[in-house]
Parts: C-alpha cells; sequence; structure tokens
C-alpha cells in the first residue's frame, strides 16, 4: 500500500488555512488599520488592546487579525462560534478566563459571527468585559449598530475592516505562488493577466481568491514537474460566478444603497437591476417594499403625493402574492418613483426640526397652545388666548405655536417640483396672511 508523505498530509488543507498570516508582517490588508501609525498596530505594539468588534465582510481577515493580536499581546487565546454555543459554553469559557485572570494571564475570547448571539448570550460577556476578566474581539458581517446589544457595543470599539483591493488579493496570490506553505514547492507558470482575472472575481475576498487559486492550479496542465495554468482554465473555473449578496450581510446594505440612489437619480434601469440582484438573490420582497415606501416620502414627497399610495400598494400586492409574483409589482413601483419630480423637503423638514428638538428637550410649549383640563391648569393660562382657526372664514389665525426662542424657524421649505409647487404657492400665501395681521 502506498504510504502519503508529511509534504502531501500538509498539503491535504485548503491553500487559505495553510498561508494564514502568522504576523502583521504577513498580513495583506487594512492598512488603515494596521500601517504604520495607524491606531490599531499603535495597541497592539503597545499591548493595550481593549475589547473590540471587528466589521467587515467575509474573508477579509477577521479570525486571522484576532490571533495575530492575541500572538502578539501574549495573551491566552480561546476560539468561540457563536453559531454552536450557548449561555453554558459561554459560562464554561468565562471561568476558565477568570482562572486565568487571578494567574496574571490576559484572556482574549474571540467571538466569530457574534451577531448570531441573541441579547441573553451577549449579555453574559458584560460582567467578563467588565472587570477585565476577558478582552472580547468579536467578527460580524452585518452592522453592529443593529445586531449588538447597545451596552456591550458601548464597551467595544468598532473597527471596520474593507474588502481587499486587487492589488492586495494579487500580492495575496503571488505570494501563495512562491511561499512553501502555498504552491512554492511546485513550479506553477500562471500569467500576470490570469492573476489579475483572479483577484477582480474574488471581489475582496481572500479566501475566494486563494481558493480559486487552488482550483486553477488543480486543474492545470501537468508537464514535468510543473504546472501550467492558462487563461482558458482561469476562464472555466470562474466561469459561473454566484450572486455576491448575503441578504443580512454587509453586501445587504449596499445594494438597498444602490437601489435607493438609482431611483433618486431618476434612473429606472439601474434601479430595476438592483431590485433584480437582490430579488433573484433571495431578497425579502416585503423589505425592499419598505424600503420604497420610506424613498416616496424621503425623496419624493409632495412633489407627488400619490408615489406613497403606490408603494403601499406595492407593498401590500407583496404580501398578497408574494414571490415569483410579486416582482412585477415592485418594478412598476421602482420605475414609477424613479420617474416622477424628486423633492426631499419633507425629510429636510424633519431633519432641521429634530436637530433643533434636540438641542432644545426643555422648550416650553407656549401656554397658549396647551390643554387645560383642570381647574388649576386654567388658573395658571394655560390655553388662554387660545384661537380656533376653523372659527375664522380663512381657517387662519396669526397664534403663535413655536417656543419663542424658536420664532420664525422654517422647516418646510417647499421646491417648484411637481405638485409641491402647489403647496410653496399656498404656504406664501399662508404667511403673507399672517405677516399682514400680527
Amino acid at each position: 500500500m502506498e504510504q502519503r508523505t508529511f509534504f502531501e498530509r500538509e498539503m491535504s488543507q485548503p491553500l487559505a488555512a495553510r498561508l494564514r498570516p502568522q504576523t502583521i508582517e504577513e498580513y495583506v490588508g487594512q492598512k488603515h488599520l494596521l500601517g504604520e501609525g495607524k491606531v490599531l498596530r499603535r495597541l497592539i505594539e503597545s499591548d493595550n488592546i481593549s475589547s473590540m468588534i471587528f466589521w467587515g465582510p467575509p474573508g477579509v481577515g477577521k479570525t486571522t487579525l484576532a490571533r495575530i493580536i492575541a500572538s502578539r499581546t501574549k495573551a491566552a487565546f480561546i476560539d468561540f462560534s457563536a453559531v454552536t454555543s450557548g449561555i453554558k459554553e459561554i459560562k464554561t469559557v468565562m471561568q476558565q478566563a477568570e482562572s486565568n485572570r487571578l494567574y496574571g494571564e490576559r484572556t482574549i475570547v474571540f467571538v466569530d459571527e457574534i451577531h448570531r448571539f441573541n441579547k441573553a448570550q451577549q449579555d453574559a460577556f458584560l460582567p467578563f468585559v467588565e472587570k477585565g476578566s476577558i478582552v472580547l474581539i468579536g467578527a460580524t458581517t452585518e452592522n453592529p449598530s443593529f445586531e449588538i446589544n447597545s451596552a456591550l457595543l458601548s464597551r467595544c470599539k468598532v473597527l471596520v475592516m474593507q474588502a481587499l483591493s486587487e492589488a492586495d488579493l494579487l500580492e495575496l496570490l503571488k505570494r501563495a505562488l512562491s511561499d512553501e506553505r502555498g504552491f512554492g514547492r511546485q513550479k506553477v507558470k500562471i500569467a500576470d493577466e490570469a492573476l489579475a482575472m483572479i483577484a477582480v472575481f474574488a471581489n475582496g475576498d481572500a479566501r475566494t481568491a486563494l481558493s480559486t487559486l487552488e482550483m486553477v492550479v488543480l486543474n492545470g496542465e501537468t508537464d514535468g514537474d510543473s504546472v501550467n495554468v492558462t487563461e482558458e482554465t482561469v476562464e472555466q473555473c470562474i466561469s459561473k460566478k454566484s450572486l455576491i449578496y448575503d441578504k443580512k450581510g454587509e453586501e445587504h446594505y449596499n445594494i438597498i444603497s444602490a437601489l435607493h440612489k438609482s431611483m433618486r437619480n431618476s434612473d429606472p434601469d439601474a434601479a430595476v437591476y438592483w431590485l433584480a440582484r437582490m430579488l433573484e438573490a433571495g431578497e425579502d420582497p416585503l423589505y425592499v417594499a419598505r424600503r420604497i415606501i420610506r424613498f416616496a416620502s424621503e425623496d419624493i414627497g409632495l412633489a407627488d403625493p400619490r408615489a406613497l399610495e403606490i408603494a403601499v400598494a406595492a407593498y401590500q400586492a407583496c404580501h398578497f402574492i408574494g414571490m415569483p409574483e410579486c416582482t412585477v409589482n415592485l418594478t412598476e413601483a421602482v420605475v414609477y418613483m424613479s420617474m416622477v419630480p424628486k423633492s426631499n423637503a419633507l425629510y429636510v423638514a424633519y431633519e432641521s426640526a429634530k436637530n433643533d428638538a434636540l438641542s432644545q428637550l426643555a422648550e416650553p410649549v407656549p401656554l397658549v397652545i396647551r390643554n387645560a383640563p383642570t381647574k388649576l391648569m386654567k388658573e395658571l393660562d394655560y390655553g388662554k388666548g387660545y384661537q380656533y382657526a376653523h372659527d375664522t372664514e380663512e381657517k387662519l389665525t396669526s397664534m403663535q405655536c413655536l417656543p419663542d426662542s424658536l420664532l420664525g424657524r422654517e422647516y418646510y421649505k417647499p421646491t417648484s417640483q411637481g405638485t409641491e409647487a402647489k403647496f410653496k404657492e399656498r404656504l406664501e400665501q399662508i404667511k403673507e396672511w399672517k405677516k399682514q395681521h400680527k
């Protein structure tokens, strides 16, 4: 029977696992965090690591970086998966970390896919993070603001990790060809153009890039002790590219943003394309419909009040008939939103009012527009001087409704787009009347 050599057993590991960087110097990408003088590099070099959340797309090195940090800072490292662990496992790990602390050893607990933990599971980490029993490093592909408990998030620094650039991926691929942990012991002939094709295909994901390289090398033409990889082989291996979309991940937010901005830019073709990208990748049509409802008021508003009606109707249609029939209902809504006049006056009005409301939360309501349900309130002049607009011929009064400090402030400033031009004209008439009847 033929025996397998040590080298063959080592090579049985996936290329991405064999090439996992062991030091910061080997690490590729995230220069905004790990470049000379950058924040994370300084924290690592000064051995001053605190709890943090790595937020970024798949394959950018979140787990690898956590391992490098643990090695560099001489701390115990506990790799924890949110997929397979519950509160019982968390408590066991925390007891181990507490024991380490008593012996003067720090413990880094790395939690992959931390967003998969529910509130109770996330809360189980809190006391240990607070008293310094552990340094928690969480990794997530989802926005921490939505998925991580605020109490835990407030005790962690969020570090945004970016998809690797094509240059980063090319560096990684060339290293894989020269490093003995990769294909350095083999003679692999592959053109730079073919490597560039793999880098583009990987779309910022190092794991995808290395897995694809491994596939093309295994399918290359063997000539003695060398392997020749042609562009044709590469094209065959990457011919079917799956839709890059995780309906619960970062790309989810990128593509819904693309849809929103395409409609805002009155580009129905782009809007329908991004709609199809989401729906064909398995997105919930009701989620898309809700975003269109928001768009109808945020970006169209009173320039075409029917936009909100159509958006709500599209939501109801999706609810009634579901996928795939509702695709045409959403397409109708998306095209309508793209084509009608646009106005963000309602959005701007609220945001401006919100800023004032937050900065002046204690601003008293003018007495004239307060209710007076009790005798004491009436004696304190609640509602004194109130003018009922319906009692007047014009249905208007000159009564002051804003607090004194905000008198004269204008939030809603209608545009001249579409139907909103009529609202603008009406508002100007109202302001002129009030000016004359002060």
